[in-house]
This record gives C-alpha cells, structure tokens and sequence, in this order.
C-alpha cells in the first residue's frame, strides 16, 4: 500500500484541512491502535516522504482531469471542487453569505502589509500616503491583519502583520506564494524615533523635543516671550492630545497650538 493512497483516504474523510504534522499524526495514532502490520510501517513516515507523497496525489489529481483536486492553502491539504462547478454545487448546499468584498484602500493597504510586515500604522500611512485608521479596523474585524508585535522605537508603537485567513482568503500556501512586487519592497519606510503620521496638523517629533523647540525659539525672539503651547498649558494643567488618537497607539501627539511655524 502507497503512502499517498493513505494521504488520499484521510483527506477525502477529513472535515478540515490538514496540516502535514496533523497528518503525521494521523498515521502515528493508527500505527498505534491497529492490529495490522501494514499501518505499522507508516507509524515514523519522514516528512520528506510525505510532502512528496501529498505533491505526487495533487499532481496525479490534476492529470486525471477530475471534477476536483487536491490544494495546499495556508499549510494545510485539502479538496477543492474547481470554480466552474460552482452553479450545480450552489444548487445543492445553497449559496452561504459571504462578507463584502474589500474596497480598493483596503486591498492597497492589504498589499503593502502582507510585503512589508511587520511593519507599524505609521510605517503605512508613510507609504500609502494618506490616513489609514478606519481601513486597519476593517481588516482586523475582518481577522485579515493581526496584532505581531511591538516596533523597537520610543513608544514602542505595535507592528502588524498577515493571518492564515489572509492565505486562505487569496487562495496561497504561503507568503513564499505572493506575486513578485519588488517595487513595493523598494519603497523606503523610514523608522523613526516616534510614530510618523500623514494627518496635517499632528505632531511629527516627540513632544519633548517639540518643547524644547520652542523653548529655544521663545529665547531668541525675546527675554520676556514665553514659549508658543506654554499659555494653553498653564491655563489647563496638562498637555492636550489629539481628540482623533485612536485607542492603543503608542504614540503621543501633541495639539497643534504647540507646534512651532514653519
């Protein structure tokens, strides 16, 4: 008996895709439980042995011409119909709702993450070039983008990156799959002290360092001149922040009374 015939019958009952290690797994459980000798043999199958035998059934699959054929998305195998026997399919299990389609600034801002990552919000709106608050709440709802880490920058803003939805939703095995877009990694994104933004108006710089800008400034033009933001700020007690920072950035942003002209 052939591995791949083994791999075939597992997956055609299988109710999920499966992984190779979940398929090694599989085979080193029934080596265990069963009384024949064949299921034995197959209980320390190399995984080199078996992603050949997978490549060979999905090649095998493909030469016959069937209605199906067995893929690899996100790491895990399984069978797929092909796309053209999608009306009959339909007919029979009923079309399920699926989420609306991503809009045009989803898609881009998709892209530059799934090429670039990990990479922070402001790392994004450098490259994009506009804001992109309420694109990045649509693909985390959408489980598309996720939370990987925390850029190693003062304020330690977070980093983001693609899920295995995202391959499952394109349809790739792996990132190693995306279509070559080297103008894209060409672009540079300046990693700076602190989150950079492209919203008009906010700060650019750490607050502090924007204080003792305009501290220097307030001596030159004058003994008795105060420093431009320090009247509002005795006036309230604190230092404002912008009304439109979105909850869990890490980067401070400073109103724009405090703001030195240019």
């Amino acid at each position: 008996m052939e591995l791949k015939f083994i791999l075939e019958a597992v997956l055609f009952s299988a109710q999920k895709p499966l992984s190779p290690a979940e398929l090694r797994e599989v085979l080193a459980e029934a080596a265990e439980h069963a009384q024949e000798e064949t299921a034995r043999a197959f209980r320390k199958a190399k995984p080199d042995d078996l992603n050949a035998a997978l490549e060979q059934l999905a090649r095998d699959h493909e030469q016959a011409q069937r209605s199906y054929r067995l893929v690899c998305v996100a790491g895990a195998w399984q069978f797929v119909s092909h796309p053209e026997y999608a009306p009959w399919l339909k007919a029979l299990v009923g079309e399920k709702l699926r989420p609306s389609r991503l809009s045009q600034p989803a898609l881009e801002t998709l892209a530059i993450i799934a090429y670039r990552q990990p990479l922070t919000r402001a790392e994004i709106e450098q490259i994009r070039g506009v804001s992109v608050d309420g694109v990045m709440q649509t693909l985390l709802e959408r489980g598309l983008v996720e939370q990987v880490g925390r850029a190693e920058v003062a304020g330690r803003p977070m980093t983001y990156g693609t899920t295995p939805l995202f391959l499952e939703y394109f349809g790739l095995r792996s990132l190693e799959d995306l279509p070559a877009a080297d103008e894209l990694r060409r672009i540079p994104a300046q990693k700076a002290e602190s989150l950079l933004t492209v919203e008009p108006g906010l700060a650019t710089a750490p607050p502090e360092q924007l204080s003792l800008d305009a501290a220097n400034d307030g001596k030159a033009g004058g003994a008795g001149q105060k420093p431009q933001g320090e009247d509002r700020r005795s006036e309230t007690g604190e230092q404002k922040t912008a009304p439109d920072a979105a909850p869990g950035d890490n980067a401070l942003r400073t109103p724009r009374a405090g703001l030195r002209a240019s």
